[in-house]
């Protein structure tokens, strides 16, 4: 479980990559022109850096400039699949779950009128609304949740979510962070809040045998510019192929209706990859919420 007295420093890469890959990478489906005023001025450098193709040549420059660059390639895909099944299906809420530095509120004009909830842990959630003061716009609501402590339905309800209504949530870059049994846990709090005409689009890691050399071969590269790797600090604890992420969906009412690879989603887009194999692990499925649930 993210550590809920830090901010995320994963949020920060991810918006990164966001940033970088803005206005320049298949600008006619990605844009996010809230990405970079999230971004404080020192994490600016490394994705200028890569907006202009300057390639650094001092060494921890130069592993912070491949970070980001890898991180863009990735995030075009990933937020293509998500944007996708969000316009594709309009509903009066969107919950963000785990949003980290997600500028999604502010940035897609089919949410306006829509009411946007983000819930989020309340480090990462105080550190988000404080560069969020740099966007223009209605702000959504911010659900600060330590699931140590709190119960999702109720700090949602208490922000205005209506169980009632239809929901669209979204739920990116978060599942690898948690237990399986966080994970089950979360999406039978999400069954419980869902009314029907509801959807979950989850984005989750495939396993792979070579995943745990990737991670140390990052760490190594990070301890030799003289820091902790992002990978140390939040680790990730589960994995799920399409077929488990599908049956523990249908056991709380959701159908699975997409199931997307991010390197097939790369591949339609016909973007650069130079890193296919962190594009193969990654996965987004759609689901809908049913009234009656598969397993009664």
């Amino acid at each position: 479980m993210a550590d809920t007295l830090r901010a995320s420093r994963t949020a920060v890469l991810v918006c990164q990559g966001r940033a970088a890959a803005d206005g320049l990478v298949v600008p006619d489906r990605f844009a996010d022109p809230t990405a970079l005023p999230l971004l404080l001025p020192d994490e600016r450098v490394a994705v200028e850096w890569v907006r202009t193709g300057e390639v650094p040549r001092q060494w921890r420059a130069r592993v912070d400039y491949e970070t980001v660059r890898a991180m863009a390639e990735l995030m075009v895909p990933r937020t293509v699949a998500i944007d996708d099944a969000v316009r594709a299906h309009a509903a009066p809420q969107v919950v963000i779950l785990g949003a980290g530095l997600d500028g999604r509120a502010w940035r897609m004009p089919e949410l306006a009128g829509v009411a946007v909830f983000e819930v989020d842990q309340p480090a990462s959630q105080q550190d988000k609304r404080d560069r969020a003061a740099a966007l223009t716009g209605p702000p959504p609501a911010f659900v600060a949740v330590d699931f140590t402590r709190d119960v999702l339905g109720t700090a949602l309800a208490a922000a205005g979510h209506r169980a009632d209504a239809a929901t669209t949530w979204i739920w990116e870059g978060v599942v690898p962070y948690l237990t399986t049994d966080q994970v089950a846990a979360t999406v039978e709090a999400l069954a419980g809040c869902s009314a029907p005409g509801s959807r979950l689009v989850v984005n989750f890691q495939l396993p792979a045998g070579s995943r745990k050399l990737s991670r140390l071969l990052a760490r190594l590269l990070s301890a030799s510019t003289g820091r902790s790797s992002v990978f140390a600090n939040e680790p990730w604890l589960s994995f799920w192929t399409s077929a488990t992420m599908g049956a523990l969906l249908s056991q709380h009412g959701f159908a699975v209706t997409e199931d997307h690879n991010l390197l097939d989603v790369a591949k339609a887009l016909r973007t650069q990859v130079r890193h296919p194999a962190s594009l193969v692990l990654s996965a987004v499925l759609v689901a809908e919420f049913q009234a009656v649930r598969a397993n009664t």
